[in-house]
């Protein structure tokens, strides 16, 4: 893998607590009409230029696809998933975004939506070039636009992204909005998959405000740095919001130091390789 490597999660089957509307007004119902509208066949909703993202190799395709495959087996409910660490330059954003992709390839209508509103750096890290004035969910979350405004199509087909728009101080007042809560909520019904990016659990408190209106937690840790208590710290914050952990995601893994080596670079491909062939050997010889 160029930048990290992933190794495979463990997941689990995801409690599901269905969502009830808090404002129970029109208002909501008029949001979930302009949503569905901006988002009929991707037609007036605006762009999202994806310029750089290198691809995986190998290794980190399979790692992916697991993990992918993991996710879409963790339950028929799960459709909000939160992505965090304990601290930040562990990959967590790497990682959703890699996961958007991959489903998107997989024919998954998928949204990644970014929620780290102190310091967001997605759109710079991913050169991702937008049509217009940059809008986002600090935008809508203050009453500076619509919910359609904010829904970037990207180049990748059937991936959507939701940037965070403005840096904000204090976001948890707008994180603990009942806005909020509808927009993941409206999200979820018009995407197979809501990806939630959010910030890192052991840094700010906004991870777990966060995780309460989503269905399932994944932790991306750092195989070189995070310990194992801050691991269960982690793990501890987010089950505190009644968020299940689904599981985590062992990254920047050198394949060097894992007995895994042989198994998917060496001994199991040469072994597939070499039955393989010898059974499509042997039955061209008898035909």
């Amino acid at each position: 893998m160029n930048e990290t490597t992933v190794n495979q999660m463990n997941m689990s089957d995801a409690a599901y607590t269905e969502w009830h509307d808090p404002a129970q007004d029109s208002r909501s119902g008029r949001r979930r009409t302009q949503l569905q509208a901006s988002m009929k066949g991707g037609e007036g909703m605006k762009t999202a230029t994806i310029r750089q993202m290198k691809a995986l190799d190998y290794a980190g395709a399979e790692a992916m696809n697991t993990i992918c495959t993991n996710l879409a087996f963790a339950g028929r409910n799960l459709k909000k998933v939160i992505f965090t660490s304990n601290t930040q330059s562990e990959g967590k954003s790497w990682m959703a975004m890699h996961v958007l992709a991959n489903l998107a390839q997989r024919g998954r209508r998928v949204v990644l939506v970014d929620v780290d509103l102190r310091r967001s750096f997605l759109l710079q890290r991913y050169k991702i070039e937008v049509t217009g004035e940059v809008m986002g969910l600090a935008h809508y979350l203050t009453g500076q636009c619509k919910l359609g405004d904010i829904i970037y199509k990207t180049n990748m087909y059937g991936a959507c992204i939701v940037p965070a728009g403005r840096d904000v101080t204090n976001p948890v007042s707008l994180l603990d909005s009942p806005y909020f809560a509808q927009l993941l909520e409206l999200l979820s019904e018009q995407f197979d998959m809501v990806i939630v990016d959010a910030p890192p659990i052991g840094m700010v408190v906004d991870a777990a405000e966060i995780a309460a209106n989503c269905d399932g937690t994944v932790l991306v840790i750092d195989y070189n740095k995070t310990r194992i208590r801050e691991i269960r710290e982690c793990k501890r914050q987010m089950e505190q919001s009644g968020t299940p952990v689904l599981g985590c995601i062992i990254n920047k893994v050198s394949f060097e130091s894992l007995s895994a080596k042989k198994y998917y670079n060496k001994s199991y491909y040469s072994h597939y390789r070499s039955g393989y062939y010898r059974e499509d050997e042997a039955g061209s010889a008898k035909a």
